[in-house]
């Protein structure tokens, strides 16, 4: 039987090749095509236009990255077998199926679930109806397979998912301060002592991959924009909830209505079918389409924040290296409620605040590590002569406050 071949033509990386038939299967699942329905960076297309790739290009991308660093790590002497290969090409792809829509939005209004545990979820699933074949891919996602550093590769400072999407979102977005030399860094890459290293020679594609990293962070994953979008969008989520807990019926596709009228956590996810089987079927398109009905929705709250959404009359959004004081957002809320007629708690939901704060590079979490010519390896917190690694270790904290305009 001759071998199939498929090739994808990916404006990033140019042309991916596919050979192997569990990738095949995997891409061709529902779970992953789920994925093309799912920006990758949410709400960030409010202030970048060109951001609308997808969870399954990104997917593919690091599936992509992955291929080439095994093969690097082979041609080192490292023992990769073509099973191991298939295992860890088939992690990565699936890394993110547990993603809802918006990023992580979902997590914070109607699934109290993190993605990652939603996506272990849905490869036992498919492991189950496939005969165990993923048992490898999974024991790489939840570091317990023997080689660590193939987890390191799906998982770490220096994993192929961080290398594809800070060139892919630089890409999108046309920030080219994300534009890091990720084919310098996979061919820097070794192994000592399982776990991954980067030899000597790559010291500086690893500052700038860091610092590409922090100002992608703050330009465009915790852009002040994006943040007030993110925030408009969990409110009216968070009434919309409310509402239905009241027993409003509201308009709903069947998997963002199972969403609205049960309360979800991990167990439903485990014990319950349904749940699992609501998620796998929730997009972007679910959340857009409920959000064009609501604006017409007799409720003043949910209409005009659905309303503002959809016309991107985003919250206003003010910055402090403090806290805001609590006087600032009472005053916000009585005049809201004065201005719409509508109680002070209805009026709650015209404001948010929160506080954001990043660290670049943490050794405590996952350590880069230099490997020398003589074998010994460093952080690269000791290693870097050009750039203050520490800086990046230190921990930024940024205050916002984010409220209706009027």
């Amino acid at each position: 039987m001759a071998e199939k071949r498929k090739i994808i033509n990916d404006p990033v990386f140019g042309f991916i090749n596919i050979s192997d038939e569990l990738i095949f299967r995997i891409i061709q699942h529902p779970y992953f095509q789920r994925l093309n329905r799912i920006r990758q960076l949410g709400l960030a297309y409010f202030i970048y236009p060109g951001a609308q790739h997808s969870r399954l290009s990104h997917s593919l991308g690091a599936m992509y990255l992955m291929n080439e660093a095994i093969a690097q790590l082979r041609l080192k002497g490292h023992s990769i077998t073509p099973k191991e290969e298939s295992a860890a090409l088939a992690c990565i792809l699936m890394h993110d199926l547990g993603h809802g829509p918006f990023s992580h939005v979902l997590e914070h209004t109607l699934v109290n679930v993190r993605h990652e545990e939603i996506s272990l979820l849905l490869m036992q699933k498919m492991n189950e109806s496939w005969d165990g074949i993923l048992t490898d891919t999974i024991a790489i996602f939840t570091d317990t397979y023997p080689k660590k550093f193939l987890h390191q590769l799906v998982s770490g400072q220096l994993d192929v998912d961080r290398l594809d999407y800070l060139r892919r979102d630089s890409f999108f977005t046309g920030v080219t301060e994300g534009n890091i030399g990720s084919a310098r860094i996979i061919k820097m890459l070794n192994v000592k002592d399982d776990r991954l290293v980067v030899e000597a020679k790559g010291i500086y594609s690893i500052e700038n991959f860091l610092m590409a990293r922090r100002l992608m962070f703050w330009q465009v994953y915790l852009h002040k924009t994006s943040i007030a979008a993110e925030k408009m969008l969990v409110n009216t989520l968070r009434r919309a909830k409310f509402l239905s807990g009241q027993g409003v019926e509201l308009f709903a596709s069947p998997a963002l209505h199972y969403f609205l009228y049960h309360t979800v956590g991990k167990e439903d996810f485990i014990g319950k079918e349904q749940a699992l089987s609501a998620y796998a079927d929730l997009d972007d398109s679910d959340i857009w389409s409920a959000l064009k009905v609501w604006a017409k929705n007799p409720d003043r709250v949910l209409s005009l924040l659905s309303g503002c959404l959809l016309n991107r009359n985003l919250f206003k959004i003010e910055v402090g290296q403090e806290p805001f004081a609590p006087e600032y957002c009472e005053e916000k809320i009585d005049r809201y409620a004065q201005q719409y007629g509508i109680s002070r708690e209805e009026a709650a939901y015209f404001v948010a605040s929160d506080e954001v704060s990043t660290n670049m590079y943490n050794e405590a979490d996952d350590s880069i590590d230099i490997l020398y010519k003589d074998g010994t390896c460093k952080d690269i917190a000791d290693a870097s002569d050009m750039l203050n690694i520490q800086l990046l270790s230190k921990k930024i904290k940024k205050y916002y406050f984010c409220f209706l305009r009027e």
